[in-house]
């Protein structure tokens, strides 16, 4: 009985060893590009302009330059200076945070509050309430 069972394992495994190991399995010129990889090619084929709009879309405005910038950076350093020490991640949480405004989320100042803290930096939910209220005063987050 053990001898028969230990030989019906055996020609299991090696069923499933031919299974595995058949030609067309390891053929790798036949085989489909992933998902992923089609997804970064179409990626790459879009163009600014239809970033822009996907990005409005998400309610991300576009990255402000000039005096638009220095307004914002402004706005946000009234609210909390240490904010814009890094002045690139500011803009980014400003622009991130839109979503979270033109998308009517709830907690906004709660997470501000996360959004603003990174690094060294830490905002508060009262900082985090002001910078708010600045990004719409500003008219920044309209889309």
């Amino acid at each position: 009985m053990r001898i028969r069972t230990i030989a019906v394992t055996v020609a299991a495994l090696a069923c499933a060893l031919a299974a595995c190991s058949s030609p067309a399995s390891n053929d790798k010129t036949t085989s489909k590009p992933s998902k992923s990889a089609t997804a970064k090619e179409s990626v790459k084929e879009l163009t600014e302009e239809q970033k822009d709009d996907a990005l409005a879309d998400a309610g991300i405005p576009k990255e402000p330059t000039g005096a638009d910038r220095a307004a914002l950076l402004r706005a946000l350093a009234a609210a909390n200076p240490d904010v814009v020490k890094y002045e690139d991640k500011a803009i980014d949480a400003a622009r991130n945070q839109c979503s979270a405004i033109n998308g009517g989320g709830s907690n906004l100042d709660y997470v501000a509050s996360q959004r603003f803290s990174y690094k060294d930096v830490t905002t508060t939910e009262v900082q985090a309430k002001q910078i708010n209220a600045a990004l719409k005063g500003l008219g920044f987050c309209k889309v």
